[in-house]
């Protein structure tokens, strides 16, 4: 027998594995009353992605506003899989492609917001729906974080395989073209 030692290959991260994909994208429109305001703001948001939105309530009463707890006070949608990039490249378009450094945070989360809807390319102002403000986050994750969502053997995501806030930032400048200030 010969005693040869073998040299081990460095181990090779698999294809794709460091890539940044966006995980969510939801929309938000606080409305700050119910009736019907939040059934426009509820037009809004599914015409505007052609999706159901849900409604959000209010955790308490506020006597000066009038806001009752439970109250529906506002809208939201949240965009997953192949549609989520498209959406917030038509989001992104309403705000000129320009977004704040500070709507970044260290964590791969970019979240800004639209003063009015009818800002976003393709929506036309309609006088019985009126005009809404809305707040867009976006989540970044790479492949992998599943891990710390699944119900079994859940886990953490290790720090140097989270998105940080540099790599947000260059993901969205090179995949949306955007101008980060």
């Amino acid at each position: 027998m010969s005693s040869t030692t073998t040299i081990q290959e460095p181990r090779q991260e698999a294809a794709g594995s460091r890539n940044v994909r966006i995980a969510k994208v939801v929309l938000n429109i606080g409305v700050g009353r119910s009736g019907e305001a939040i059934e426009r703001a509820r037009r809004v948001i599914e015409e505007l992605v052609k999706q159901k939105a849900s409604s959000r309530k209010a955790k308490k009463s506020i006597r000066d506003f009038g806001v009752h707890k439970g109250e529906p006070i506002g809208m939201m949608v949240t965009i997953r899989g192949k549609r989520a990039p498209e959406v917030l490249r038509l989001l992104l378009q309403g705000r000129e492609n320009k977004i704040p450094s500070s709507a970044f945070d260290s964590y791969g989360n970019c979240s800004f917001g639209i003063k009015e809807h009818i800002e976003i390319p393709g929506v036309r102002y309609t006088p019985e729906i009126g005009i809404f403000g809305l707040n867009v986050s976006a989540v970044l994750e790479r492949p992998g974080f599943r891990v710390s969502r699944r119900n079994r053997a859940a886990a953490k995501v290790g720090r140097s395989h989270r998105v940080g806030r540099e790599e947000a930032m260059e993901y969205f400048k090179q995949n949306f073209n955007v101008e980060v200030y």
